[in-house]
């Protein structure tokens, strides 16, 4: 039977849903996820794997020219250099409208890549003006003729996602899988685990939570469970950086309560990702304007 794989970047602004589909895609939580804008910082791969198919995902950082420092130049840098390795892109946007930033993020794509567009959060289409600028939108896309495929879905419940790996199954060439059938990221246990922990500060602390803010793997030790044979116990020390003193307060929260929560919440998904247990020891750390030192940023692990 032909064997087909094929490398897939996912590109959009902040926050349009391309970390909640890759996860759908993958069964599996492998990038993070929250309304803060570059949740995203690194080329996260997720790996869906089915009789004759193989989608190696790539979720990119949401291309966006809001900040000017040297994480959000890096961030940009990664994502469009995600572009130049993949046999086609997801485009993802919102279902009921066209934003200047999507068209420019759409003029990124090289013209001789194939390109899908993704139309997420069809599920909020619920009035009659929604559902016009829904049609109009489609109309608009398809007058351009640049897309193999226009598909709406909804990252949040799924909905059509198969649609997506059909389309890609159709351009995908043909070659041997890259990955094993039960792997589903490149990335290892120790970097999940830092992006679980930085999930939770951007998900407990919302607006209160800096953009300058990245969580550091200190130690990462597994070893088989005592208490459960044939399980793992992970023990894990990680340092949460911010750019002000200010702002370490604001992480530990009143006699430390906000971050035992993180630590709690953390904890749960690492315990998950690995099946079995873990022991997780939290420290915030100040390192003054480290969002904008390239140095610093090539330092704290982003790409």
């Amino acid at each position: 039977m032909t064997h087909r794989c094929a490398v897939v970047a996912i590109v959009g602004r902040p926050n349009v849903g391309k970390s909640t589909l890759l996860n759908q895609w993958v069964g599996q939580k492998v990038s993070i996820t929250s309304r803060k804008a570059q949740t995203t910082r690194h080329r996260v791969t997720g790996v869906f794997t089915r009789p004759g198919l193989q989608i190696v995902f790539v979720d990119t950082p949401g291309i966006q020219q809001r900040h000017n420092t040297a994480l959000n130049r890096q961030l940009n840098k990664t994502a469009v250099q995600s572009l130049s390795d993949v046999d086609l892109a997801l485009w993802v946007i919102e279902a009921t409208g066209l934003t200047p930033q999507d068209e420019a993020i759409l003029a990124m794509i090289p013209s001789s890549l194939p390109v899908i567009a993704v139309l997420n959060k069809s599920d909020r289409i619920r009035s009659g003006r929604d559902r016009e600028a829904a049609f109009a939108l489609g109309d608009r896309l398809a007058a351009m003729h640049r897309f193999s495929a226009l598909v709406p879905v909804s990252a949040e419940r799924g909905s059509q996602c198969e649609i997506v790996v059909h389309e890609i199954e159709k351009l995908a060439p043909e070659g041997e899988p890259r990955f094993a059938e039960d792997e589903v990221s490149d990335r290892s246990v120790r970097f999940l685990a830092g992006e679980l922990i930085r999930e939770k500060l951007f998900r407990l602390l919302g607006d209160e939570l800096p953009y300058e803010t990245t969580v550091v793997i200190d130690r990462f030790d597994e070893q088989p469970s005592q208490r459960s044979p044939g399980h793992i116990h992970a023990d894990i020390s990680a340092s949460i950086i911010v750019a002000k003193a200010s702002q370490k307060a604001v992480v530990i929260g009143e006699h430390g309560s906000r971050i035992r929560r993180i630590g709690t919440e953390a904890r749960a998904d690492i315990a998950r990702l690995i099946d079995g247990t873990v022991r997780l020891e939290l420290w915030v750390k100040v390192k003054s304007g480290w969002a904008d030192d390239a140095a610093a940023v090539r330092a704290f692990g982003v790409e």
